[in-house]
């Protein structure tokens, strides 16, 4: 399933640069075979400093980011970074640091990735944020944004599914339009809580939870399974493009 409004090319062009903070050696061989064979130009840094100092150096159009480096704590390299740079930051991450990869996200990181991961995975995400960082500096200006079935049109405020409109409330539009705006890219409860209630209501997950649960009973074929509104186990929510 892909977006109307997302298109992209299967293969990254070859002057998309991407630098990898990442001091495990196996992960770097990895991807310093794997990047440049689907189109990117690869940079490589293994400590917090000198990651901060190639990232202001060559800005990078994307920037995969080990939170767990030898100097620097990946948090406040996302926080450096976002001081001066909007590029994509996914986060690689170990799978029990849930709690890690929320702070990361709520400081500017555009998602994340759990160690150990697969090439297929990376590469869906960092095509996924690319897109989103290119829709963000261009303002296509598109306004009917197109899901499979599911069809919003952002001129209009209206919302169909297989053609056939679907009323929701003030609030569920607002939900669904948030994730639309950032599709592809996962959103911490506090972000959505922020973005849809306000910030006096980061604190209150219920909200969210039961606004969530109506859209997907709406939207979704069948809400025990989403196609579209995904949960993040622990994190947040996405309104999956791949």
């Amino acid at each position: 399933m892909r977006p109307a409004i997302a298109r992209e090319s299967a293969m990254a062009h070859h002057d998309t640069t991407v630098l990898l903070i990442e001091d495990e050696p196996e992960i770097r061989r990895f991807l310093r075979t794997t990047l440049p064979q689907q189109g990117y130009q690869l940079f490589e840094a293994v400590t917090g400093q000198d990651g901060l100092a190639q990232a202001a150096a060559r800005n990078p159009d994307i920037i995969l980011l080990d939170l767990g480096l030898p100097d620097l704590d990946g948090q406040e390299i996302i926080r450096r970074v976002r001081e001066w740079g909007a590029m994509p930051i996914i986060v690689l991450t170990a799978r029990d640091q849930e709690q890690v990869k929320i702070e990361a996200l709520d400081l500017g990181a555009d998602d994340y990735v759990t160690k150990p991961f697969g090439v297929n995975e990376l590469l869906a995400r960092m095509r996924v944020a690319l897109r989103h960082s290119t829709r963000a500096s261009t303002e296509t200006g598109e306004s009917v944004f197109t899901l499979g079935d599911l069809r919003v049109d952002l001129l209009r405020r209206q919302v169909f599914l297989s053609e056939k409109e679907i009323h929701l409330t003030q609030i569920e539009y607002k939900l669904l339009t948030t994730l639309v705006r950032y599709s592809g890219k996962v959103l911490t409860h506090r972000q959505l809580l922020k973005e849809v209630w306000g910030p006096l209501h980061v604190e209150e997950s219920h909200y969210l939870r039961v606004y969530m649960r109506q859209l997907r009973n709406k939207l979704e074929h069948n809400p025990a399974h989403p196609r579209y509104l995904v949960t993040e186990l622990g994190v947040g929510y996405r309104l999956r493009t791949e």
